[in-house]
């Protein structure tokens, strides 16, 4: 999904034309801090009311004919640049990045997000279940969890299909990501603590308790004693734990003989 226009169909582009909308996104801009980095500005639908913000603005836009036509109408502190965000060289000082995402390379460009270091905060509008999961709403997805340690999700709206030109066939959701201050997990463990995540994630067990019985061969007094100090259910899954928890597993398993 994109900014108002004529979306073309080889860089999955539905323009964001809801005036309700694009306010709400640029408030919860306003609430972040440093230069700001918009993934695919379109027609400037965003960019133009967050420049009013006053903060250094770059558009990372992959179709030629929207940057020429948005490059006229931008002021001094808006800089244009054509390229394919997922090759775009981000800034190595503390910044926000915008985008509203095509929904045929979000996981990708999330992914590439995560993996980035530097930026404090992201205002994302994606499919309204792609906001959801990544939010951890009715449960996290193994992704989420495998970046809570490092990362606070939060989910900010749904916005209908009718918000967009042309009108993508389902509606779409606003969610932010957060890098905490403080990580949950040391990063040099987030090898062992991703893995941990998988292997929970991908058990055999008709809930959390035998799964990682099974997972943590010959821990199984420890398994239940974790549980029970936790507050978790034996029949609760993986989806269930919280960023807290998750944590917690990593360390206390880091401390078992």
């Amino acid at each position: 999904m994109r900014t108002h226009g004529a979306g073309r169909h080889e860089f999955g582009q539905n323009f964001l034309s809801d005036r309700r909308t694009i306010t709400h996104v640029v408030d919860l801009v306003s609430r972040t801090e440093g230069p700001i980095v918009e993934i695919g500005p379109g027609s400037g639908a965003l960019t133009l009311p967050m420049a009013a913000l006053g903060r250094p603005v770059t558009g990372v836009e992959i179709d030629p004919r929207l940057v020429r036509a948005l490059r006229r109408r931008l002021p001094e502190h808006v800089r244009l640049v054509r390229d394919d965000f997922l090759r775009h060289r981000l800034p190595r000082g503390p910044h926000t990045v915008v985008g509203n995402l095509p929904f045929d390379r979000t996981t990708a460009m999330l992914r590439r997000l995560l993996h980035t270091e530097h930026w404090t905060d992201a205002v994302l509008l994606t499919q309204w279940e792609v906001a959801r999961r990544r939010a951890g709403v009715g449960g996290a997805t193994m992704m989420t969890a495998q970046w809570w340690p490092w990362y606070r999700f939060g989910l900010e709206g749904r916005v209908p299909a009718t918000a967009f030109t042309p009108s993508p066939g389902v509606d779409g959701g606003v969610f932010t990501i957060a890098r905490r201050a403080r990580p949950l997990v040391d990063p040099g463990d987030r090898r062992a603590y991703t893995d941990l995540v998988h292997s929970v994630f991908t058990g055999r067990g008709r809930g959390v308790e035998q799964i990682l019985n099974r997972v943590l061969k010959g821990r199984s007094r420890n398994v239940r004693r974790w549980l029970d100090e936790q507050r978790i259910r034996s029949a609760a899954l993986p989806r269930d734990l919280t960023a807290a928890q998750w944590a917690a597993l990593h360390e206390e398993i880091g401390s078992w003989p």
